[in-house]
């Protein structure tokens, strides 16, 4: 009997010893991984989130690039992270879903690795091509592209890259054939594109936006869940028959599986906090990007549906990733 009380009092004890350690929190610099080169979207989004937070915690958010494999090295250093809330990272499609599809022998699971705290922002995607190519309107794209199998390719940013995916969706939803042509990357990609080289495009909006303004790329359709204000004309995925590629991509917020519950609250309600900020709401939109600031459980099935959606995309195109 005394040694079951013992048993109950050390529970008791490191119950509270974690209770303190989450209501103290954080009570040093917080380290916040984002895993992509400086720049991008991710980039835009992580910075803005981590400025505002440092704030509403009163603590530094340092934020830290790990760049490389398609997001998966940053991704791996967030899920080996100590579960204390001192280090937390960017989720984004690729390497939560992306990523793990395409390449089982990734040592990191997008599910059981992290825990979610929120979506910070979503961003629309785009096909667009160049003015040259033979079709103003999504109808007329479709019409080229069915009465011409494998003429026509399309750029995007790498094998199993976003892009990649958009591509493989459009095909498999439109029964159409275009060639995959990967670039290390959506700005390469893009300028041979709009150079002349490749014809289609598919990418985040936010990259292609600037040459769009410019009429240097011509949009056919967007995944996002309505019209774009500055491009009317141009239809949704949803509107022309196309469900599935439709989702947004998003850009999110999690910390390694294990962190408490107490601590995800707190950074939950500071993700939140930063959100309402008018300067980094006109900085998301600024980049394509609309403020999201959902709850954890949501962001963690936004997460799980991506996963099987791209798990199954795999399967279907057999898509295997260049070694």
């Amino acid at each position: 009997m005394h040694k079951h009380s013992n048993i109950a009092l050390a529970l008791a004890l490191a119950a509270s010893a974690s209770f303190a350690q989450a209501q103290s929190y954080p009570s040093k610099p917080i380290r916040l991984i984002i895993p992509f080169a400086p720049g991008g979207t991710t980039d835009i989004v992580g910075r803005g989130a981590a400025d505002q937070m440092s704030r509403i915690l009163g603590q530094p958010v340092v934020v830290e690039n790990r760049a490389g494999g398609g997001g998966s090295i940053g991704a791996d250093a967030i899920a080996k992270a100590a579960p204390d809330g001192y280090t937390i990272g960017i989720s984004t499609v690729s390497t939560m879903a992306v990523n793990p599809a395409c390449n089982p022998r990734l040592p990191f699971d997008p599910i059981k690795d992290f825990k979610p705290i929120t979506n910070l922002a979503n961003v629309a995607n785009v096909i667009a091509v160049n003015p040259n190519f033979p079709a103003k309107s999504y109808k007329e794209f479709l019409a080229v592209l069915k009465a011409n199998p494998g003429k026509y390719s399309y750029a995007s940013s790498g094998t199993c890259g976003f892009g990649h995916m958009l591509g493989e969706q459009f095909k498999v939803a439109t029964k159409t054939f275009i060639v995959h042509v990967p670039y290390r990357g959506a700005g390469p990609a893009l300028n041979d594109v709009i150079a002349g080289q490749v014809p289609i495009m598919m990418d985040n909006l936010p990259s292609s936006m600037p040459f769009i303004k410019a009429g240097k790329l011509r949009p056919i359709v967007v995944a996002w869940n309505k019209r774009i204000d500055t491009m009317p004309d141009v239809p949704t995925f949803a509107e022309v028959g196309l469900k599935e590629p439709n989702d947004p991509a998003w850009y999110g917020l999690v910390a390694p599986a294990g962190t408490p519950d107490e601590v995800i609250a707190k950074l939950h309600d500071a993700a939140v906090k930063a959100l309402q900020d008018k300067g980094f709401q006109e900085r998301l939109r600024a980049a394509g990007a609309e403020p999201s600031g959902n709850t954890p459980a949501q962001h963690a099935a936004e997460i799980k549906k991506e996963f099987e959606k791209m798990k199954n995309l795999v399967k279907v195109q057999n898509i295997k990733l260049e070694q």
